[in-house]
Order: structure tokens, then C-alpha cells, then sequence
């Protein structure tokens, strides 16, 4: 069995890749022999199967752009049906998108890093990805600077998302292979996220366990598409999503809770909660108050655990509370730091693995 990897201090930060040409290497080349059970399907969605770390429509600007090769030949659309026994290659190009994005130099904390991977502690209020009104500034454009390499790599390494103003663990893949690898394994429940969140109220658990799964689809709001919601099953967009809440302390007007992910839909935890009828501190979007001095919601992604996509080893880190949920915490009567007591369930949860029978 591989050692444990345990950190809650981050390993010295070596220095930035310095930008090289002997590290900027062309465009890297796949390829496959489609197999039997891909007859017939549409070559883009085929691709998306072969390539998950790419979204789906930069893999069809790729077969416009005659970068993806079928028998030998550019392929003539996203749609063509494939067949089994077919030569299929693709040269995997930075999309333009990305060339466009540009590096700066931010700071970055990281918590745990190697030449595979990196655990980045994100602060409350810095964006992830550039978008409308985020152009600049964002983590993506950290990674840029920080390794050359990045500017190859879909959404520069980034493989799962933080809203703006949650802080804390953000994994970050490196090279293609971790990126590819990672992305896997989040598919597959094999990265467990676990979170420290301040609700209004004392949330109701079982008083023998202190937990409880919430099995509630999450899909766009249709009364506000700014938000997200539960929606009835069955429901226009909405996507299965389970969130583990345990009861860490509480008492009538607040309660620390810690909880784990099997799925991570949008807003997943902040949605959940506020189902629950005990919205996170702070979250007004989601029903959450101003209180405690907090201006933002009171979530932080504060554990990671998984195996190394490439050694194999367990990684184990944690990121400090940052200081206004200390703050929150302390004001509100509660131990900040008692979620360490709290020792969830770290066997891997595979996709179709059954949940508890106390599930909402």
C-alpha cells in the first residue's frame, strides 16, 4: 500500500516555469481504432467520450478547423457517423479561446504541489475562469504565468470550479495525462471534496450519526435564471445531486456543518442548504443573511482526498479557515475548528454505488 500524503502546510513553492521555447511544444496528436461499440456514433460525441477533460464544442472546432482525421482523411463534419475499425486522429491545438486569455503574474497559494499536479487555496472573491465582466485576474490567468505548460492544457489545468466568493481547495492538473486522469476520477467519485459551511439555525440530523444524505436534483431556477434550485424529478434540466451534511456543533441560531460531495453540481451545497430551510450565513442569493460580519456566503472547500492520479499515493491536504469564517465562527459561539473531529467516509463512491436509506 502506497504512503499516506498528509498536508496541511504547503511544501516549499518552487519558482515559476520560466517561459522557454525548448517548452513550447507543438500540438500533441491521439489516435484510436473506433471499436465495436462506438459503431454509428457521431464523431464529435464519440470524441467527447475518448477526450473528457475537452468540452464538446472544442472538439467539433477542431474537426472544422481539419484537425481531426478519419482515415486519413480531415473529417467532413462533427456529426459523421463513425464505424467500427476506422483510424481516427486528432491534434489537440489550443483553442482560440485560451490563445486569447493572457498570462499574469498573481499570487497563488498553494497548499501541495508536484510535476503532475497542484492544490491551490483559493481566497473568497477571486474568479476562476475569465468570462463576462472577468476578463482579467482570474485563476486562469494566474496559471498561465505560473507554468509554461499550462497554456496547452484545457482550461489551463483547471478540472472542478469554486464560486467567486467560496474559498478554498481547487485541484489543478499540470500535464495532459493528470488533467485527463483527474477529470476521470472526479467523474467516477474518486475525489472526495469536503467542505466547512456556517447555516442559519440548528440543521436537523439524526441524533445518532449527526448526518444526512440530501438526494434532491439541482437544475437552473425557472423563476430566476440567475439561480439554481431544486426542481421536481423528472424536472427540465435538472441533474441528480447528493450532498453528505454532518452537524458538527450547533447551536439555536447557527450551526458549523461539514459536507461532502458525490456529485458537484452548480451552487450544489448553497442549493441544499437552503432546501433544507437553513441557508448558508451570508448567502443572500440563496436566502442566507448579512450577519456575523460576513459579506460573502460561508463556505470554504477545506479537505481533498485522493489518490494520485500517477503514483498512486494518498493525498490528504487541508486548507486553513480563512480569517473573516474564523471571525463568523468565534461571534457565533461555535468552534471553528471542531470539523477536524469530524471523519468522513474517504472509500471511493463510484457512480452507480447506492446511498444510505436516510436520504431527503
Amino acid at each position: 500500500m502506497s504512503a499516506a500524503i498528509v498536508s496541511t502546510n504547503p511544501p516549499p513553492m518552487p519558482a515559476p516555469a520560466e517561459e522557454t521555447d525548448e517548452l513550447d511544444v507543438g500540438a500533441e496528436r491521439r489516435e484510436w481504432v473506433v471499436p465495436l461499440t462506438a459503431h454509428g456514433e457521431r464523431l464529435d460525441k464519440w470524441l467527447t467520450s475518448e477526450l473528457p477533460a475537452f468540452s464538446r464544442s472544442y472538439l467539433q472546432q477542431l474537426i472544422e478547423q481539419g484537425a481531426v482525421l478519419v482515415q486519413g482523411q480531415p473529417a467532413a463534419k462533427p456529426a459523421l457517423k463513425v464505424k467500427a475499425g476506422w483510424g481516427v486522429s486528432v491534434e489537440l491545438r489550443p483553442s482560440e479561446q485560451a490563445s486569447a486569455f493572457l498570462p499574469e503574474a498573481l499570487p497563488i497559494d498553494t497548499v501541495y504541489e508536484d510535476e503532475h499536479l497542484m492544490l491551490v487555496n483559493k481566497p473568497a472573491g477571486w474568479v476562476v475562469h475569465p468570462a463576462a465582466g472577468n476578463w482579467t485576474g482570474t485563476l486562469l490567468n494566474a496559471l498561465l504565468a505560473y507554468h509554461s505548460q499550462a497554456k496547452h492544457l484545457p482550461r489551463a489545468g483547471i478540472v472542478h470550479r469554486l464560486d467567486k466568493d467560496t474559498s478554498g481547495l481547487m485541484l489543478v492538473g499540470k500535464t495532459q495525462a493528470a488533467v485527463e486522469a483527474l477529470v476521470k476520477m472526479i467523474a467516477e467519485r474518486r475525489v472526495h471534496r469536503i467542505y466547512w459551511a456556517l447555516a442559519h439555525g440548528r440543521v436537523p440530523v439524526p441524533e445518532d450519526t449527526q448526518e444526512r444524505w440530501i438526494d434532491q436534483p439541482v437544475g437552473r431556477d425557472p423563476r430566476n435564471r440567475v439561480r439554481m434550485a431544486v426542481v421536481p424529478e423528472g424536472g427540465v434540466g435538472g441533474k441528480p445531486a447528493q450532498t453528505l451534511v454532518h452537524r458538527v456543533e450547533s447551536q439555536p441560531a447557527y450551526s458549523c456543518v461539514g459536507c461532502k460531495l458525490k456529485t458537484g453540481r452548480t451552487h450544489q451545497i448553497r442549493v441544499h442548504m437552503a432546501w433544507l430551510g437553513h441557508p448558508l450565513v451570508g448567502d443572500v442569493l440563496y436566502g442566507g443573511k448579512s450577519a456575523l460580519g460576513l459579506t460573502r456566503q460561508a463556505l470554504h472547500a477545506y479537505r481533498l482526498v485522493l489518490d494520485h492520479p500517477i503514483s498512486g499515493q494518498r493525498l490528504d491536504c487541508k486548507a486553513p479557515l480563512p480569517t473573516d469564517l474564523i471571525q463568523a465562527a468565534t461571534q457565533a459561539g461555535l468552534d471553528y475548528n471542531a470539523i477536524n473531529r469530524w471523519q468522513p467516509d474517504t472509500t471511493d463512491l463510484s457512480a452507480g454505488q447506492a446511498l444510505p436509506s436516510n436520504l431527503d
